[in-house]
């Protein structure tokens, strides 16, 4: 069994596309997956263990993914992989699983913008800049390259500065710093939310304009938008079944119905769509697989950590 450290993981320097390219492959094959709902247990103080199994056959591989959230910890979240031999039960190796959580969920979040919004959209919103942004954003970037964009970012601590400095080698990007939600919102072709908690919706309905997309990482501050967004789509039903407002939302699909041509995505201009990806286990255990695939082979590169990356991962 091997032990694989979070270390050895961003030695592989994995580019951010083909993060984007594993993510795509596994929604269109989602089908052929063993999904059970998550696990998700609570407690004060806004504590957490998320507990993800999955199995792949296609694949012949099985898997759990462990998250937690402290609020107090440096980082907050934290999570480890436990990577199975479907067809002999062997535990091949528990993954560090940080690595693999911000790059799966920022490209799934990538490839929804690519899948949902319009095709001319010159305008992004961001709240929160953490890891999975930065992760979202570097695969978005490497998808438009050439395109000018206006990113603009809520103002909290130094966060937006940071960000700023991490890509400010890119000159077809205009970074603008808002002090307020409604700021970030108004006038965005996308709005993406990458906040682990909020009490209370960002802004009110009228601050959305007609064609934009909200792609709310975690779920949270965009419950106004379940009751008059044109549609709303998941990864999962089963992780937006119990949502407030479930049984009222005008039109619903799974992404991967739409990547299978049994639903609908964007047919123009004009509506405003939302899509929840909250993260779902065949990821992470194709994400782990891919990376033991490449330990096991011997083909790991020997590059350098980036400066950029070693402030990253912190």
């Amino acid at each position: 069994m091997k032990i694989v450290s979070h270390e050895q993981i961003m030695k592989l320097d994995i580019s951010p596309l083909q993060c984007y390219e594993w993510v795509e492959e596994m929604l269109k094959n989602k089908d052929e997956a063993v999904l059970p709902a998550k696990i998700s247990m609570k407690q004060k103080g806004h504590i957490f263990y998320n507990v993800m199994p999955c199995i792949l056959p296609q694949n012949k591989v099985a898997g759990v993914k462990l998250i937690t959230r402290y609020p107090n910890r440096v980082p907050s979240l934290d999570s480890h992989i436990m990577l199975f031999n479907f067809e002999t039960g062997e535990l091949k190796a528990i993954l560090d699983g940080n690595y693999i959580t911000a790059m799966r969920t920022g490209a799934v979040a990538a490839h929804s913008i690519q899948l949902f919004a319009i095709n001319n959209y010159e305008t992004i919103g961001m709240i929160g800049l953490g890891n999975t942004a930065r992760a979202a954003f570097k695969v978005l970037i490497e998808l438009n390259k050439g395109r000018k964009l206006n990113v603009k970012m809520f103002s909290y601590k130094n966060h937006a500065e940071l960000f700023i400095n991490e890509f400010k080698k890119y000159n077809n990007i205009k970074f603008i710093t808002c002090s307020k939600y409604e700021e970030i919102i108004n006038n965005s072709d996308v709005v993406i939310s990458c906040v682990t908690f909020t009490e209370n919706d960002f802004c009110t309905d009228e601050f959305f304009k007609e064609g934009c997309l909200v792609v709310p990482v975690h779920t949270r501050g965009f419950q106004n938008c379940d009751l008059f967004f044109d549609k709303v789509f998941a990864d999962d039903t089963g992780h937006v079944k119990d949502f407030k407002y479930f049984n009222k939302f005008r039109n619903f699909a799974e992404v991967s119905d739409v990547l299978k041509g049994r639903a609908q995505g964007r047919i123009n201009n004009k509506e405003r769509i939302i899509v929840y990806n909250i993260g779902i286990a065949i990821h992470d255990i194709f994400f782990a697989e891919k990376i033991y695939q490449i330990l096991n082979s011997g083909t790991e590169t020997n590059v350098n950590f980036k400066a950029s990356m070693q402030k990253f991962w912190i």
